[in-house]
């Protein structure tokens, strides 16, 4: 799996926020076309790419967009209020670094503090709630005033990018920010690979589907092939209380917060799981949305599944597990592999 691992640093070091994603949407698509594919760019910017096959089409969707924050005013004292980018909260981002992206190609370094942090000055220290009001960007550079951040370019609309801090430990576990849902975006980019290296024959039409818009809502909703039958997300599988997933295994989302998912796929993905012998669960999440709901509500007319490797503590600094991952390409390779 030390394919999927060096797919996965690279795409991680590639900030992405959604709507920021230009950078890491081209590199998918040399990726792509590095391998001999002809992948396409539609107007929103996600990448879709056909990997061969015929009949049945099914779609493999991933995203590449992340969670982020993006300047909301340059405050008086040169400080940097933010606005989330999806759903990044600022409990689990306090004293994290993070670049500003200027409009004319900057980039500058603060760190996400609360206003007034230091417990030796800060009485109720303890008991300030963290929001991104009571909370501030604080630039690494000599500004003390509005008018010398604005000096440097900085202006409300810039992206603030969060470090990920990308580590995989001797015991397999994969450390990062933005696990979710770049992860999967490594595992279809590595079955791409596996299908021109080692002559894979598809028993079906496959395509990849990279959206960069899942974190607000509709990645799916515009581009899905026409000829598509069904649609699986592969994106993060939660790890939780009440959950029975873990970050070794592979999850099959049988229902999430917009209702269930289509009975007879997610038959067919158990099955496949089953045939297959891999670490799996069912489960259901109460808070999630994904990119194959996305579009479904977008009037598509598929079937729709959710599968992933088991993430814990999303939205936050996340893990998951080389077993998981592995078990998850598994799963996709049995639904399209003779």
């Amino acid at each position: 799996m030390n394919s999927i691992i060096k797919e996965l640093e690279k795409i991680i070091s590639i900030d992405s926020p959604t709507g920021f994603t230009k950078a890491a949407a081209n590199y998918a698509m040399d990726r792509l076309r590095g391998l001999g594919y002809e992948p396409e760019m539609t107007n929103k910017g996600c990448v879709l790419c056909c990997l061969g096959g015929e009949g049945e089409p099914v779609v493999f969707s991933a995203h590449l967009d992340t969670l982020g924050g993006m300047v909301a005013e340059v405050k008086s004292n040169g400080r940097l209020r933010l606005t989330r980018i999806g759903g990044m909260n600022p409990n689990n981002a306090e004293c994290e670094n993070a670049w500003v992206y200027t409009r004319d190609g900057k980039k500058y370094e603060g760190c996400f503090q609360m206003n007034d942090p230091s417990v030796h000055v800060n009485g109720d220290y303890s008991k300030q709630e963290r929001n991104w009001d009571n909370m501030e960007l604080v630039l690494d550079e000599f500004v003390r005033t509005r008018e010398d951040t604005v000096k440097l370019g900085i202006a409300t609309g810039d992206y603030v990018c969060f470090e990920p801090r990308f580590r995989v430990t001797e015991s397999g576990y994969i450390k990062s920010r933005f696990l979710d849902d770049k992860l999967s975006v490594a595992v279809l980019l590595d079955f791409a690979r596996r299908i021109k290296e080692e002559g894979l024959r598809l028993r079906r039409k496959v395509y990849i589907y990279i959206t960069v818009f899942e974190e607000v809502g509709h990645g799916c909703s515009s581009g899905v092939p026409r000829d598509a039958r069904d649609i699986i997300s592969v994106d993060m599988g939660c790890v939780g209380l009440g959950l029975e997933c873990r970050e070794e295994q592979v999850s099959i989302c049988v229902k999430d917060s917009h209702g269930p998912y289509n009975y007879d796929l997610t038959g067919e993905l158990i099955d496949a799981a089953k045939r297959l012998g891999l670490d799996y669960a069912l489960d259901v999440y109460p808070f999630y949305g994904s990119d194959a709901d996305a579009a479904l509500d977008a009037g598509y007319d598929l079937r729709h599944g959710l599968i992933g490797a088991g993430v814990y503590a999303s939205h936050g600094y996340e893990r998951s597990h080389i077993k998981g991952a592995e078990n998850t390409l598994k799963l996709v390779m049995g639904l399209s592999v003779e």
